[in-house]
């Protein structure tokens, strides 16, 4: 199963949330509401736009490693770059 890095962005709030997912667009519609489970640090920042998504990657590990050097980017950095903040060859993440 594949896994993917996602960057949100609140316009309302101007911060940015990072996580992981096997289904970005699905786990979008959860932190805005539209579906059960989503995150309870997400709803005062609805709506939520998708910004970015990173990956896939070949298990939910490597997404985790991948998630937290994202998130040691700080606001526009995490999306506007357009690279990883890290080596990824074939959803694998090399030391960065």
């Amino acid at each position: 199963m594949d896994w993917f890095v996602y960057v949100l962005w609140s316009q309302r709030l101007g911060r940015s949330y990072v996580g992981i997912a096997v289904d970005p667009a699905r786990r979008l519609r959860q932190h805005n509401g539209e579906l059960v489970r989503g995150a309870r640090s997400t709803r005062a920042g609805r709506p939520w736009e998708l910004k970015v998504v990173y990956g896939p990657f070949e298990d939910r590990s490597t997404a985790q490693v991948a998630e937290h050097r994202v998130k040691l980017r700080t606001g526009a950095l995490r999306w506007t770059d357009g690279s990883l903040p890290y080596d990824v060859v074939g959803g694998s993440v090399s030391p960065g």
